[in-house]
């Protein structure tokens, strides 16, 4: 049995709107029918396409895939229309990419270089924080949570934590402050700008100075790294960071790298929800080598 396509047409402007009765309304159409419709693409494709939450409608895994499709298909639609009525362009796939606020915006564009030549390609990259980007994830309006740690799963939220790179945690500052003796040493009587103390890279700077007994002067606490960056590179400061968040200062040489912290790393992860449909261009971005997402790293 062929695809009913008037059938696919309903199923995709109530997933567009959320809500049938009010897609009922807009396609003047009664409520019943609509959902008669539906229930019949759903016999169809033999898979659930919504949850019903209150009022609202909430795409299963096989809706949003589904979506994906009818977009694209009812969307070339209207771009044939305007392709001769006044010019258009053809349909680009979407990936939807969040971060955490937090992290570093050079590994985010060495994760996502494969796919910025790509013209046939739409990138959505959304920023936040964790709990609100995996509520995002777990609703299916992501792909993939790029984060700096991982998350644990269950089967309410089967979300699965992929570590991507790590890679040292080092002293960095103006280079006209060098040269800088090794660490505990070269701390002493100077200010730093350390992240905030939920991070995990702070606690294990924490440990490291319990551990040296060394009680440094913290200057500022800083969550976001182009702050700390900013911060690093205008101030007579030093800042406990990562190398790739300021790899281009590094490379012109306006700061400098005094050391690797012994024991400390920041690990990059990328999390995704367990599916039965995986997307080939995730899987791309997901097989990278840790080598491609830090070039030029430490280890």
């Amino acid at each position: 049995m062929k695809l009913n396509y008037h059938h696919l047409y309903y199923f995709w402007q109530v997933a567009r709107s959320g809500h049938l009765t009010r897609t009922a309304e807009a396609l003047h159409v009664s409520q019943s029918a609509l959902s008669h419709q539906i229930r019949q693409l759903e016999e169809r494709l033999g898979q659930k396409l919504f949850l019903r939450e209150g009022r609202t409608l909430r795409l299963t895994e096989a809706g949003r895939l589904a979506f994906d499709y009818a977009e694209a298909i009812f969307r070339q639609g209207e771009e044939l229309t305007a392709l001769f009525a006044e010019g258009g362009h053809a349909h680009r796939e979407v990936i939807r990419v969040g971060a955490v606020a937090t992290l570093s915006r050079n590994f985010q564009e060495e994760f996502l270089r494969p796919l910025l030549d790509r013209e046939d390609l739409e990138l959505s990259l959304q920023s936040g924080g964790l709990d609100d980007l995996l509520r995002r994830l777990s609703a299916h309006r992501l792909d993939v949570v790029l984060a700096n740690q991982s998350v644990r799963g269950d089967d309410q939220h089967p979300w699965r934590s992929q570590r991507l790179a790590r890679q040292p945690v080092s002293i960095i500052g103006a280079t006209r402050l060098g040269p800088l003796a090794p660490f505990p040493e070269g701390l002493a009587g100077r200010g730093l700008i350390v992240p905030g103390p939920e991070s995990s890279v702070r606690q294990a700077f924490d440990g490291l100075c319990e551990l040296h007994r060394l009680s440094p002067t913290i200057i500022a606490e800083v969550d976001d790294m182009a702050l700390m960056r900013l911060l690093a590179r205008d101030t007579g400061h030093l800042a406990v960071m990562p190398p790739v968040v300021v790899r281009d200062e590094l490379r012109v040489g306006s700061l400098s790298d005094f050391g690797a912290l012994p024991g400390v790393f920041e690990e990059f992860y990328a999390i995704t929800i367990r599916r039965r449909f995986e997307s080939p261009l995730l899987k791309r971005l997901l097989n990278q080598s840790s080598e491609a997402l830090l070039p030029g790293r430490r280890e």
